[in-house]
């Protein structure tokens, strides 16, 4: 205390005296702090002022202007309140596909990737075992025509084809870039071939296969292409499920596949081979030898056995 009071009777102007130097040194040093603090946070709120200056000139001078926004995903998405009916025995419905509205899919449907199925003023039907194929589009008309569009069962619509307020009956066929619009109807095992074009009311009756733009019936669809489209529909239904199945994978089970074939493709076929179950005398549950073991580092004879094996592996491939 006396030291402090001491030092504030100093005259104004005048050190203060020697023995008090410890105190006026940390009230420097203290004043000198602060004064760097206040430095810092003025040279900070100019260079934030003039960054806001620069943003705002630089949107005054764009001629298109853009917000960024965080876009939801579109897989599954209601209009009206109306959300869309997936049979939970559905095979598959790609990420970057879009479902939106009033549609039902049935047991065993399939949408790839990019496709759309539209049920926006009206609704959309796709029966079971059916594929939509990538970057499809169904959709319903209501302003110029009252057409929902209704697709049967094992119905194969292929890549890029378009399916416009039409109906789709069981076991037909659809080519890749076709398109069937309002009003048409494609009975039963029918097919209309790639790139052609049904015109609005068309009917094409069962059995035939249509062609061309405007699509015309050329001939009577043959047993084996029958057969071969029914086929066709349970191939796509198996690869739907094994896409199902891999997009549905977490983090965690992508990472631990990524490591899994790493780890087959570099490891030696001689060398130590994990089984995956746990073995006795595990220590910590830290498993088998992995990639870790056969580094060059703690296993340095298997990584010189492994690049005299590539090295002789690029000699052979270099004198073929």
């Amino acid at each position: 205390r006396l030291l402090i009071t001491d030092e504030l009777h100093q005259p104004r102007g005048d050190p203060p005296p020697s023995s008090l130097s410890p105190y006026t040194s940390t009230t420097r040093t203290t004043n000198m702090t602060s004064l760097g603090a206040r430095v810092v946070l003025a040279a900070s709120n100019t260079a934030r002022k003039l960054g806001q200056s620069l943003d705002s000139l630089g949107q005054s001078l764009e001629v298109v202007k853009y917000t960024e926004r965080l876009v939801p995903s579109t897989r599954f998405v209601a209009v009206d309140g109306v959300s869309p009916t997936v049979s939970p025995l559905t095979a598959f419905v790609a990420p970057s596909a879009s479902v939106i509205g009033d549609v039902t899919l049935g047991k065993g449907a399939s949408v790839w990737y990019g496709a759309t199925v539209r049920g926006d003023v009206h609704k959309v039907v796709i029966g079971e075992n059916t594929s939509v194929g990538d970057r499809a589009v169904i959709h319903v008309a209501k302003i110029q025509g009252d057409f929902p569009s209704l697709i049967g069962d094992n119905v194969t619509i292929g890549p890029g084809a378009i399916v416009h307020a039409a109906t789709l009956k069981d076991n037909c066929v659809v080519g890749p870039m076709a398109q069937v619009l309002d009003g048409a109807v494609v009975e039963e095992n029918s097919m209309v071939a790639a790139g052609a074009v049904v015109t609005p009311g068309t009917v094409v009756k069962t059995g035939e296969l249509w062609s061309g733009s405007p699509a015309k019936m050329v001939r009577k669809v043959t047993a084996e292409e029958r057969q071969n489209a029914s086929e066709n529909a349970m191939d796509v239904l198996e690869l739907a499920r094994m896409h199902a199945f891999e997009c549905d994978k977490t983090l965690e089970q992508l990472t631990n596949d990524e490591e899994a074939y790493e780890d087959a493709t570099t490891r030696d076929p001689e060398y130590y081979q994990p089984t995956g179950e746990v073995e006795e005398g595990d220590v910590l549950g830290q498993g088998s030898p992995g990639l870790i073991f056969d580094s060059v580092l703690t296993n340095p004879e298997e990584g010189l056995k492994f690049n005299q094996k590539k090295k002789a592996a690029a000699a052979a491939a270099a004198q073929k």
